[in-house]
């Protein structure tokens, strides 16, 4: 018999992920919600981990599979918050649920239930895996395009993916929910998580102030004029427009951020407008991490700039230094270093890299 470890978050969507994979024979299921940040530390006032648990364990018990929450706070503040914090502090914007799904629900989670004896482990992402001629697997896109989360994934590696089940990958949130509320769940209709990737329901800024400490400095226009004063570097990221302090000119144009020089320690800024610096369809990646084949280059492909962007065809040239330049055919807005860039071959999720600028 096939044993696994179905991740449980106490949201509907992992919770039908273990309903259906209840249904199934030859398998041995158990749930297991992961600890993590949320229920350490929480300055801000709303820590729901305590009930995240006791729906995740409720749903555990309708399903009648064993439960268990696994520890693994350490692991997560050592290899997402201050991957986090640091990103910020150096001035570059991260993308912790990208990591969080390698290095902790595929990562650290994976390890612990291999050491227990387990062959798999599944979760709630809107993706879909297939088997391919010689072993390998590959991650596809969602059958709900309005909920693919394989962008996510961008960063695993090929033994991961081999011992990841997506139970909910050829399902349509709707479904998901009617699915959750003829088995009886309470959580049927529970709002899905907004926050960061277990780090819960906080603001990002007010976090990042509790770590970093605040440096105000100048705010510099396209024309070199001081038009303003910051409160750290680290409050802001490439393409933002609201929150900026600095009042639109007598055309109402919008300012929006368009760099930072951390030598000076001065926010840069100009009109929000198609010739402005952030618009460009040229950026640079690396270095890309595969989750199967690697690709060669140069080839033209498809990628997700971020998620919840439509894939868009690329041209891949690769560079020195494990660097790729992206020529995208669309002209992108942006691109913020520190974000990742996900590859695909159709609906077939290759692998990302972070973009280190653009031009």
């Amino acid at each position: 018999m096939k044993r696994v470890m179905t991740a449980m978050s106490g949201g509907v969507d992992s919770s039908v992920a273990a309903y259906i994979l209840a249904q199934g024979e030859n398998l041995l299921l158990e749930g297991a919600y992961i600890r993590t940040w949320q229920h350490e530390e929480n300055f801000f006032g709303d820590c729901p981990a305590g009930q995240e648990i006791d729906d995740a364990r409720a749903v555990a018990e309708q399903v009648g599979i064993p439960f268990q929450v696994i520890n693994l706070v350490k692991h997560y503040r050592e290899k997402v918050v201050d991957y986090l914090v640091n990103g910020y502090e150096s001035g570059v914007t991260p993308n912790p649920d990208i990591l969080c799904n390698r290095e902790i629900k595929f990562g650290a989670f994976l390890d612990i239930a291999v050491e227990e004896g387990f062959d798999a482990v599944a979760t709630g992402h809107y993706c879909r895996k297939r088997e391919n001629a010689d072993g390998t697997h590959d991650i596809i896109e969602g059958s709900d395009k309005n909920k693919d989360q394989s962008y996510f994934l961008a960063m695993l590696q090929q033994e991961q993916v081999q011992r990841a089940l997506f139970p909910i990958g050829e399902i349509a949130k709707p479904q998901v929910r009617r699915i959750a509320s003829e088995a009886g769940f309470t959580i049927a209709d529970k709002k899905d998580s907004q926050g960061i990737c277990f780090l819960g329901k906080v603001d990002i800024n007010d976090f990042l102030g509790s770590r970093i400490k605040d440096d105000p400095g100048q705010i510099i226009n396209h024309d070199g004029q001081v038009v303003g004063e910051h409160r750290g570097l680290h409050h802001y990221t490439i393409g933002q427009r609201k929150g900026i302090g600095v009042p639109s000119n007598t055309d109402n144009k919008a300012y929006v951020v368009i760099g930072k020089d951390r030598g000076l320690n001065r926010l840069l800024v100009a009109f929000d407008d198609p010739d402005a610096l952030i618009y460009s369809k040229k950026a640079i990646v690396g270095p890309f991490s595969f989750l199967n084949q690697k690709v060669e280059g140069p080839a033209e492909l498809l990628a997700k700039p971020r998620y919840r962007d439509k894939s868009t065809p690329v041209k891949l040239v690769p560079m020195e230094n494990d660097q790729t330049l992206i020529q995208f055919n669309e002209t992108q807005r942006a691109l913020a270093p520190g974000q990742v860039l996900a590859l695909y071959d159709g609906d077939v999720l290759l692998g990302g890299a972070t973009y280190l600028g653009f031009n």
